[in-house]
């Protein structure tokens, strides 16, 4: 759905020449390649766009050719960070290369080096300290403590995410004893609050209205730096780490595929391309105990 529905901001008109390529191209390669659907969606889609204003032919095998992906990353360097220059590089020639092989009818090779490690969750006590530390500050540092928190501990939330969230996204689903959902962001299925931060987001989101639940007085969307800076400037005390909106989200994560919940169901909740990419989270997950893997393994009785 994300991939037929895709269309950049501010598309030129040749986006509806090379519209069906680029969808064609991901959907061929996402699920050999650990990147977020919608950001593979943005890089191929930026050098298709290039690719044919450059005059290149409509094609992605002249598009995904190394000195073509060469020059187009060149051009954005004045634009992008060094390391975005390299990411995308990095990605268009993974593409390029699951493309390959999917062309081929065969299995992307295995990689002979390790993928990049994910944030690494909380522990239990990290993160009751900092929702200790959050609850007893004031005003609206209080109140931006706690919707990083709840955005990310509760909802496993990206920092665009996060920062786009109203508080008129947060509503009950059903009825008034139905779960707290969050509608503001784009899922399978609705987006459930974790129990455990229902009642902090619920009284956030009656607070912020139709504003922002972080952060409510600024006037942009999103800017690169606007979890980031504000997690330098509020520094949790006595040891505890920073605020990262990452890890709150790894955090997330780690907590359902501990409950045993399908990976397909925790994917699509996390807005992942397909479970294959929890496999870095893996080694975070705690092993079961024997009461609780004979309980799963039993399933309801009939």
């Amino acid at each position: 759905m994300k991939i037929t529905r895709y269309r950049p901001r501010e598309a030129p008109p040749v986006w509806e020449e090379v519209a069906p390529l680029v969808r064609s191209v991901v959907a061929a390669t996402v699920s050999a390649v650990p990147y977020d659907v919608e950001r593979l969606l943005h890089v191929v889609a930026s050098l298709a766009i290039w690719a044919t204003a450059a005059g290149h032919p409509r094609d992605p095998d002249v598009w995904l050719r190394n000195e073509v992906i060469d020059t187009y990353v060149l051009s954005r360097a004045a634009v992008l960070e060094p390391s975005s220059v390299r990411t995308y590089r990095t990605w268009l020639l993974r593409v390029r290369d699951a493309l390959a092989w999917s062309e081929r009818g065969e299995a992307a090779p295995a990689r002979l080096h390790a993928e990049a490690s994910p944030h690494s969750p909380y522990s239990s006590p990290e993160l009751a300290g900092l929702k200790h530390w959050a609850v007893h500050l004031s005003g609206q540092q209080r109140s931006d403590a706690l919707a990083l928190l709840g955005l990310g501990a509760g909802c496993g939330l990206q920092p665009r995410e996060v920062a786009s969230s109203l508080g008129c996204h947060l509503r009950r689903h059903g009825d008034r004893d139905g779960p707290l959902v969050h509608t503001g962001v784009t899922r399978v299925h609705p987006l459930a609050v974790h129990a455990g931060w229902e009642t902090v987001l619920e009284e956030l989101a009656c607070q912020a209205g139709s504003r922002y639940l972080f952060r409510p007085r600024r006037t942009a969307e999103y800017a690169k730096n606007l979890v980031g800076s504000w997690s330098l400037l509020h520094r949790p005390p006595g040891g505890l780490p920073q605020v990262s909106v990452g890890r709150l989200r790894a955090t997330w994560i780690v907590r359902l595929m501990a409950t045993g919940l399908g990976h397909d169901l925790i994917a699509k909740a996390a807005g992942l391309a397909s479970a294959a990419s929890l496999a870095r989270y893996q080694h975070h997950v705690p092993p079961l105990d024997d009461d609780t893997a004979a309980r799963l393994l039993r399933g309801p009785r009939p």
